[in-house]
């Protein structure tokens, strides 16, 4: 018997390895569709209640209702950032001149500055460095790539064969993820969270920002209102400096040419209007959809931003969740079974 038990741990162990390196394989030649499944997998979160009830209670065909949800989410979704994509590529080449000219009145701001009090705030050299970076790296930021087209037509691929699928998929995880069902249900639960709050409340909040901003410029009389309300609602989905690389560089701006009056109320508005809605919608609507930690989304951005570019906003915090998610599950299926056993154990 001992020796039938060793046969089928080495044969275990041997198709696990398979498995492993398999998947190892898979993951090198297929890595560069990560994002596109990843955005599949969100919008397929967001929409397969309604998939089911267009099937299930409509009696729709499943084709035809999986094409209308991406129809949907297209118009919902992609139609305004593709708007806001195009608004902000079509105005490059002045967003790569009022670039020099924030620069240029930077260097003015800390010239005035060091002259006034004597000190040294920033080298020649050093900002004019910077002045070359933002020139160089403004173009590739605004303007929409290949590599993102192919990102949404091979998200959008995958996202009809699961929607069509959509229950046999959801009952063959329910039945073949080595979890407790109560465990299973926690996880689906959450996730459901996770992706609200990262891809439905970031977004809102990043709008939100937006339009009160435009807002402001408009009143406040800024050059191009429209390029900075596209400014703003990228910024706005940044953690940290979030907006402020909207605001702060007008505020400058306006303190390079002499008009202190308006850089003066720039920043006040930025800080105390679009500061304070960004920080009122992340603890009032961030916490109804999921109760995502700032530190969480901080570091998400990073390693989102360095795996998947633009996208990776969305989807750098949604791994780090899931990761700690994994983690309690793991933690609840496994170590505590081993301290009850303990428990019992001491008891008897």
């Amino acid at each position: 018997m001992k020796n039938v038990i060793d046969q089928n741990r080495v044969r275990q162990v041997l198709f696990i390895v398979v498995i492993l390196l398999l998947a190892v394989l898979l993951f090198f030649q297929l890595h560069t569709f990560l994002p596109a499944l990843l955005g599949a997998v969100t919008i397929y979160i967001l929409l397969h209640r309604w998939m089911f009830w267009l099937t299930e209670k409509k009696k729709w065909r499943k084709g035809w209702a999986a094409m209308a949800l991406m129809l949907f989410s297209m118009i919902v979704i992609l139609l305004p950032v593709g708007l806001l994509v195009n608004m902000l590529s079509s105005k490059v080449t002045y967003a790569v001149e009022h670039a020099d000219e924030t620069i240029n009145a930077l260097k003015k701001v800390v010239t005035d500055i060091e002259v006034k009090y004597d000190v040294v705030l920033a080298s020649e050299e050093n900002l004019n460095k910077l002045k070359a970076v933002v020139a160089q790296q403004l173009p590739g930021i605004l303007g929409a790539t290949f590599d993102t087209l192919v990102t949404v037509f091979f998200m959008y691929f995958i996202l009809y064969f699961m929607l069509v699928n959509a229950r046999r998929m959801e009952i063959a995880l329910y039945e073949h993820v080595p979890l407790k069902d109560a465990n299973v249900d926690r996880l689906s639960k959450e996730i459901h969270m996770m992706v609200m709050s990262n891809a439905i409340g970031i977004p809102l909040i990043a709008l939100a920002q937006g339009i009160i901003g435009l807002i402001g410029y408009l009143i406040i009389g800024v050059d191009e209102p429209f390029f900075w309300f596209g400014v703003t609602c990228i910024a706005g989905m940044l953690p940290v400096v979030g907006a402020a690389l909207a605001y702060v560089p007008l505020a400058i701006i306006f303190f390079a040419n002499d008009d202190i009056t308006r850089g003066v109320i720039m920043l006040i508005f930025g800080f105390g209007v679009i500061g304070t809605i960004d920080n009122v919608l992340r603890f009032t609507l961030l916490k109804k959809l999921g109760n995502v930690h700032p530190l969480v989304t901080v570091f998400g951005v990073i390693i989102g931003l360095n795996l998947f570019g633009f996208l990776g906003l969305i989807f750098g915090p949604l791994l780090i969740s899931l990761f700690m998610l994994l983690l309690r599950i793991y933690s609840s299926e496994f170590i505590t079974k081993q301290r009850d056993a303990g428990s019992r154990i001491m008891e008897n």
